[in-house]
């Protein structure tokens, strides 16, 4: 799957998020299938939910990480894949 920066990542509501020590667990209540995000993980996991697209989750991202800009995008990208395909969350236009 493709990410389209210009969409925008959004919670299902059937997703329940824990925070434990700067770490995050995803929850499917649906499916009960469940993801452990890093702190770096849960740190893009809150900016990209929180932002009006993923490429503006990205360019901030950009703006507070020293990271190569094409490791970031590629590193988000495969995250929202990985959280997509475990319906962890949607990618709406």
């Amino acid at each position: 799957m493709q990410i389209d920066f210009n969409s925008r990542a959004q919670v299902p509501g059937e997703v329940l998020v824990s925070d434990l020590d700067g770490e995050s667990v995803l929850l499917n209540l649906k499916t009960e299938s469940y993801f452990g995000l890093d702190e770096v993980g849960a740190w893009m996991w809150n900016v990209v939910t929180g932002a009006e697209s993923i490429e503006a989750a990205y360019e901030a991202m950009k703006d507070d990480c020293d990271v190569d800009p094409a490791r970031l995008r590629t590193d988000l990208s495969t995250l929202l894949e990985q959280l997509v395909a475990e319906g962890l969350i949607r990618i709406e236009s």
